[in-house]
């Protein structure tokens, strides 16, 4: 199985980075994980004129990457899911795209395009959190399916 993770962020060293690459390393037994973060002229330039033309801009540089293997979205306006069903999402499947959007969110036409969209709680998170909370959720998904203690 393969697992992509694809945000709009810009690649820059975090405080964060060591418990992603942790995370990444622990559920790399259940699958291949990818890193991409995408952040272009296009989006920069979206961020100075409004919310609907960056939301524009997120789309352009994301719908390369919707189109191969179940693709799920995170939005604040998702489905809250708990673990167990989180789990579901990555059964059976033979490639996941998880998709987060910049700080403008998505398009609802580009959500619409999407298997499923999800959200990690109503709590507002940068980007490097959401990624670490997402890639311990992958962790824990992989461990509910597979009868590992480590959910429990």
């Amino acid at each position: 199985m393969t697992i992509d993770i694809v945000s709009i962020a810009k690649k820059e060293r975090s405080t964060y980075d060591p418990l992603a690459k942790e995370l990444m390393k622990m559920s790399s037994r259940f699958a291949k994980l990818n890193d991409i973060e995408l952040f272009n002229k296009d989006v920069t330039k979206a961020h100075t004129i409004s919310q609907e033309a960056s939301q524009q801009a997120y789309s352009k540089v994301l719908e390369p990457h919707i189109s191969k293997g179940f693709t799920i979205c995170l939005h604040p306006e998702g489905k809250l899911v708990d673990s167990y069903e989180f789990s579901k999402l990555l059964d059976g499947k033979m490639s996941v795209k998880f998709l987060i959007g910049g700080a403008y969110g998505f398009e609802e036409s580009f959500l619409k395009k999407s298997d499923s969209v999800i959200s990690l709680g109503k709590l507002t998170m940068s980007h490097k959190i959401a990624k670490v909370v997402l890639l311990e959720q992958i962790y824990r998904g992989f461990s509910i399916l597979s009868n590992h203690p480590y959910h429990k």
